[in-house]
């Protein structure tokens, strides 16, 4: 009875925190730029989680950022987390949260995908691709009307 029940709670481990990313991507950079910014919406469909971090092979580092206003002035400032509520979504916007791809190796270019790699403090490991989308695009091709 008793592996029974250790079994049972390893099986429920994973639903913890589920989060996926739904429509991640970046614009395209021109040559000779040092950041790119990643954007999607996260979505927990079991309990609530933070990510900690992220990395990517094209950058040097990937730092987390919000947007505040202070006065009349718009400005960013790094963060160690983005909260993502149980059952809920959290956005990464343009000119709000948002992840930034810090001492690109390379242009990004439009039609490509980049490997991203979220870190959550209770999920792990998240996978995915950001889709690069023109520069200056403010949403995703397929949002666009």
């Amino acid at each position: 009875m008793r592996y029974w029940l250790i079994a049972a709670a390893l099986l429920a481990l994973p639903a913890w925190a589920q989060v996926s990313a739904e429509q991640p991507w970046t614009r395209a950079t021109p040559p000779g730029a040092k950041v790119g910014g990643g954007f999607m919406k996260l979505r927990s469909s079991g309990a609530a989680d933070r990510v900690v971090g992220a990395s990517s092979p094209v950058a040097g580092r990937v730092e987390m950022h919000i947007t505040v206003r202070e006065g009349d002035v718009m400005k960013m400032r790094e963060v160690t987390a983005f909260e993502v509520p149980a059952g809920g979504t959290f956005e990464l916007k343009p000119g709000g949260a948002h992840l930034m791809l810090m001492d690109l190796k390379r242009p990004l270019k439009k039609g490509e995908k980049v490997p991203l790699t979220l870190k959550l403090e209770k999920g792990g490991e998240l996978k995915l691709e950001l889709t690069v989308e023109e520069m200056g695009a403010r949403q995703p091709a397929h949002q666009r009307h």
